[in-house]
């Protein structure tokens, strides 16, 4: 049961960090012209337009490659520790792989500055095709 409320934990961390960061508009002409409900819209499309793409980056990203690499990491550090004080091997490497997992995605949280060159790249190149100046992502 405790390995479940972690693992619960670890998936409500991942998707908090993993939140989408969007492109930040300068309010040029077209910004004006379009008003934001429209601009946020055309946001939107130009972001499904690069997931369609399939430039929605390489994997996981930092949060989810911090994670696999925490649980691996975790769970075999558990699992040898128990077999050397001779415990219970598969119960103790789960529950290492739990703590690996979610300072993991924590960590990878930090690390990650925001979404993938390619898939930023896309939509900017899109916004700028409609009109729109990106100065930034948040």
């Amino acid at each position: 049961m405790r390995i479940a409320m972690v693992m619960l934990h670890i998936a409500v961390l991942a998707g908090c960090a993993a939140a989408e960061k969007r492109p930040v508009l300068y309010p040029n002409v077209k910004m004006q012209q379009a008003g934001e409900a429209q601009a946020q819209r055309d946001v939107d499309q130009c972001i499904a337009q690069a997931e369609r793409a399939g430039a929605s980056g390489s994997g996981a990203g930092p949060v989810g490659r911090g994670a696999a690499e925490g649980a691996a990491v975790g769970g075999a550090t558990a699992g040898v520790a128990s077999a050397i004080r001779g415990g219970r091997v598969i119960e103790n490497a789960a529950a290492g792989a739990a703590v690996g997992a979610t300072a993991g995605a924590v960590h990878g949280a930090f690390r990650s500055g925001g979404p993938d060159p390619i898939h930023r790249n896309f939509v900017q190149r899109c916004l700028k095709d409609l009109g729109y100046d990106v100065i930034g992502w948040k």
